[in-house]
């Protein structure tokens, strides 16, 4: 299915799944699509299922969006609680398409849990109370985690089966320039590697080819990637320049998302670091995945030569989480980050032109086709190792896959029938639906309104402890982070505290019955320093009444 015949049924307002081979132009599609919905003043509420994912499409997580929070089941009491929070209530009965990208990695019981609390939402018994879903991802990706260990998918959820879905597979190309790499693509979704392919590897992993330039090395596990990028920044020599990310809005959010986007929350660098670019920007000249070495600084600010020969001066870019229009966190860093190597989960969404990958301890199917999806051609590939795993495929995928083809094939056929004017027809039909517009000089003025309104709201010192909380971080490490004392730090941890946030188990202090049992009896501190003849010191005793 070509992308203007799956934006054709999208905007006649049917559930789609949307998906296709890394680099088909999923995330296009959607684009398209959400700036359609907002020129014509639908409510659209645009999420994923992983943050990482989120800030791609320039949304929310599907959990912080839905109020289901870390929970991947809801009871019926779970249900009532949450339909009586007024401000979760109006955010679903204003929304009319909800968008979930990355779906695939999504467990079918949240799906289903996800259905039943739009429903009661909605107060509509239709799949997810009768709102437009449209659905974007590709099994072929990294599974989701599951207990058990093995792998279970989102279509066989009720919802799933419930929802009178039209499959739109893209079949065309974007990122691979064609030839070998597209062919090896093909071949680990069929699941059949042919004898070919298994001669190009072994010659890969024979020759190891030098590329130009420094490439992206790609690994399967975090410790690798931190642990190179740490020792290849101490290597150089020069002046070591440290950048903070700034932030506003919600806190819980701004946490949210300063955790999902690739850009570091501290970023450390120096002359000749390796980078990459971690957001799109085409008219700065890069897109996420633009690799470059930092050749100066002007002002404090990194001067990058990308691999092209451009020169990019590096200013700060804004990633944020929306809703209806109105931003509710954001987060502001410079768009880079250390890019000797990164782990093949995090390349995810990405397009590299120099890649150095290392395959031999993949753990799960589905990381080997992650990994080579990200380059644009074969020649760009270093191969340092590969095991098995890395090019095998869930078999229950590859049947999926092939049932996806033939309905996208089906749904091609249906529309072919309809002309331009019963498109046109049913796509203004959708729009008055949801309570939009189709006036063109209202279109227009959608327009060229200022498209978003950002919240000044400035982050409390506290809530920038909470990240460090998260991390668990020691008081010690809290404190020099920050900048402040420990006793700073303890009085961050005690408004958190009251605020009903954090998990400071992992900061228990010894002697905490000894100073509890005290603490309960004496009214005031001191009273119970005395009591306890000095043996504690007030920084523990306060750190001790968060657990009384």
């Amino acid at each position: 299915m070509t992308q203007r015949e799956a934006l054709d049924i999208l905007k006649a307002g049917r559930n789609v799944y949307l998906t296709g081979p890394a680099g088909s132009g999923k995330t296009y599609v959607l684009n398209q699509y959400t700036k359609y919905l907002k020129e014509r003043g639908v409510v659209t509420a645009i999420t994923a299922s992983t943050g990482i994912a989120a800030t791609h499409i320039g949304g929310m997580t599907i959990h912080s969006w839905s109020g289901i929070g870390i929970k991947d089941t809801l009871s019926d009491s779970d249900i009532d609680l949450l339909v009586q929070k007024e401000h979760l209530f109006k955010r679903y009965e204003k929304t009319k398409v909800l968008i979930i990208d990355e779906v695939s990695m999504m467990h079918p019981e949240m799906f289903d849990a996800l259905d039943r609390l739009a429903r009661a939402m909605k107060m509509n018994e239709k799949p997810f109370g009768g709102m437009q879903i449209v659905l974007s991802g590709d099994f072929f990706q990294l599974p989701p985690i599951t207990k058990g260990g093995g792998s279970i998918y989102v279509d066989s959820s009720k919802a799933w089966k419930s929802m009178d879905i039209r499959v739109c597979y893209l079949e065309e190309q974007h990122r691979q320039q064609g030839g070998s790499l597209e062919n090896i693509l093909s071949e680990i979704r069929d699941g059949e590697i042919s004898y070919s392919t298994q001669e190009i590897f072994e010659e890969l992993l024979e020759n190891k080819q030098r590329l130009n330039g420094e490439p992206t090395r790609l690994y399967t596990h975090n410790a690798d990637v931190d642990a190179i990028n740490e020792a290849e920044l101490e290597k150089l020599e020069g002046e070591l320049f440290s950048y903070e990310m700034d932030s506003r809005g919600k806190a819980n959010l701004v946490t949210s998302l300063s955790k999902s986007i690739l850009a570091p929350q501290y970023l450390n660098i120096k002359k000749d670091a390796i980078v990459m670019f971690v957001k799109n920007s085409f008219e700065e000249g890069y897109v996420n995945g633009t690799l470059g070495r930092v050749v100066d600084f002007e002002e404090g600010s990194p001067v990058v030569e990308t691999y092209e020969g451009k020169k990019i001066t590096v200013s700060p870019a804004t990633w944020e989480i929306q809703d209806d229009g109105k931003v509710l966190a954001a987060v502001d860093q410079l768009p880079i980050r250390l890019a000797w190597a990164i782990t093949v989960h995090k390349s995810q969404g990405m397009s590299l032109d120099a890649v150095e990958m290392d395959l031999s301890k993949s753990f799960v199917p589905g990381q080997g086709y992650v990994a080579l999806s990200r380059l644009r051609d074969i020649e760009g590939l270093t191969l340092l190792g590969l095991n098995r795993m890395a090019l095998t495929v869930d078999p229950y995928v590859i049947e999926l896959n092939k049932w996806l083809l033939d309905e996208s094939a089906k749904w091609s056929k249906r529309i072919a029938k309809f002309s331009k004017e019963e498109f046109v027809k049913m796509h203004e039909e959708f729009v008055d639906r949801c309570g939009g517009t189709n006036d063109e000089r209202e279109i227009e003025k959608n327009k060229a309104a200022k498209e978003y309104e950002g919240m000044q709201e400035v982050i409390p010192s506290h809530h920038k402890t909470l990240v460090l909380l998260e991390e668990k971080m020691s008081l010690k490490d809290m404190a020099k982070e920050r900048k402040v004392t420990k006793a700073t730090i303890i009085s961050h941890l005690e408004k958190l505290k009251s605020e009903g946030v954090g998990d400071y188990e992992y900061l228990k202090p010894k002697g905490l019955a000894a100073m509890k049992k005290v603490i309960k009896e004496e009214e005031k501190l001191s009273s119970a320093h005395k009591k306890l003849r000095g043996k504690y010191t007030y920084e523990d005793l306060r750190l001790a009444r968060l657990f009384a």
